[in-house]
């Protein structure tokens, strides 16, 4: 996750679902950019992806895995850092620009200048918007919170973090995804 700042007001919904633009969010009617991403974010990022994207070609779950792609919660338009979409929602929804619900398996990579209440209210906007799970990844506390509707897990360095509804079996030591 990166933080995001106000660049444009008054931007419909309808423009953004068409023709998202790059590294934008639509949040309270507002466009916002996304920014804050380091090099140690992107890399947990683009590892995260690759490793969910071995597992479900390896264990046959099939389905796609996605880095800041649109999707629609039942307030916004988010763009989150990694997401996992199945495969029956690949075919139903796969060649649209923007996911018009929540992808059911997201992470989000948190960035120094994030706030962490922030970070944990979108959390909650993905599980009420269909989401049935959130990985919020903290490479600096060593940390990666892994929540449903019903619980959060918390994983630290020393620990193996591991998938609870979507993408089942998927598991991952925390110290080499944070590596």
């Amino acid at each position: 996750m990166v933080t995001a700042s106000a660049v444009q007001d008054n931007f419909t919904l309808e423009e953004f679902i068409t023709e998202p633009p790059d590294n934008m969010e639509l949040v309270d009617g507002k466009l916002v950019e996304k920014n804050g991403m380091t090099l140690k974010t992107g890399k947990i990022q683009s590892r995260l992806s690759r490793y969910w994207g071995d597992y479900k070609d390896s264990s046959g779950q099939g389905g796609e895995v996605y880095v800041e792609a649109t999707c629609r919660t039942n307030q916004q338009i988010r763009r989150p850092d990694v997401a996992y979409l199945t495969l029956e929602l690949v075919a139903q929804f796969g060649n649209l620009a923007t996911l018009p619900q929540c992808f059911p398996l997201i992470a989000e990579i948190v960035s120094p200048t994030d706030i962490a209440e922030d970070v944990f209210l979108k959390a909650q906007e993905y599980l009420e918007s269909s989401c049935q799970e959130v990985w919020l990844v903290f490479p600096e506390s060593h940390l990666v919170f892994v929540m449903t509707q019903n619980q959060i897990l918390t994983f630290r360095s020393g620990d193996t973090a591991s998938t609870q509804q979507i993408l089942i079996g998927f598991s991952i030591e925390v110290d080499r995804l944070l590596a």
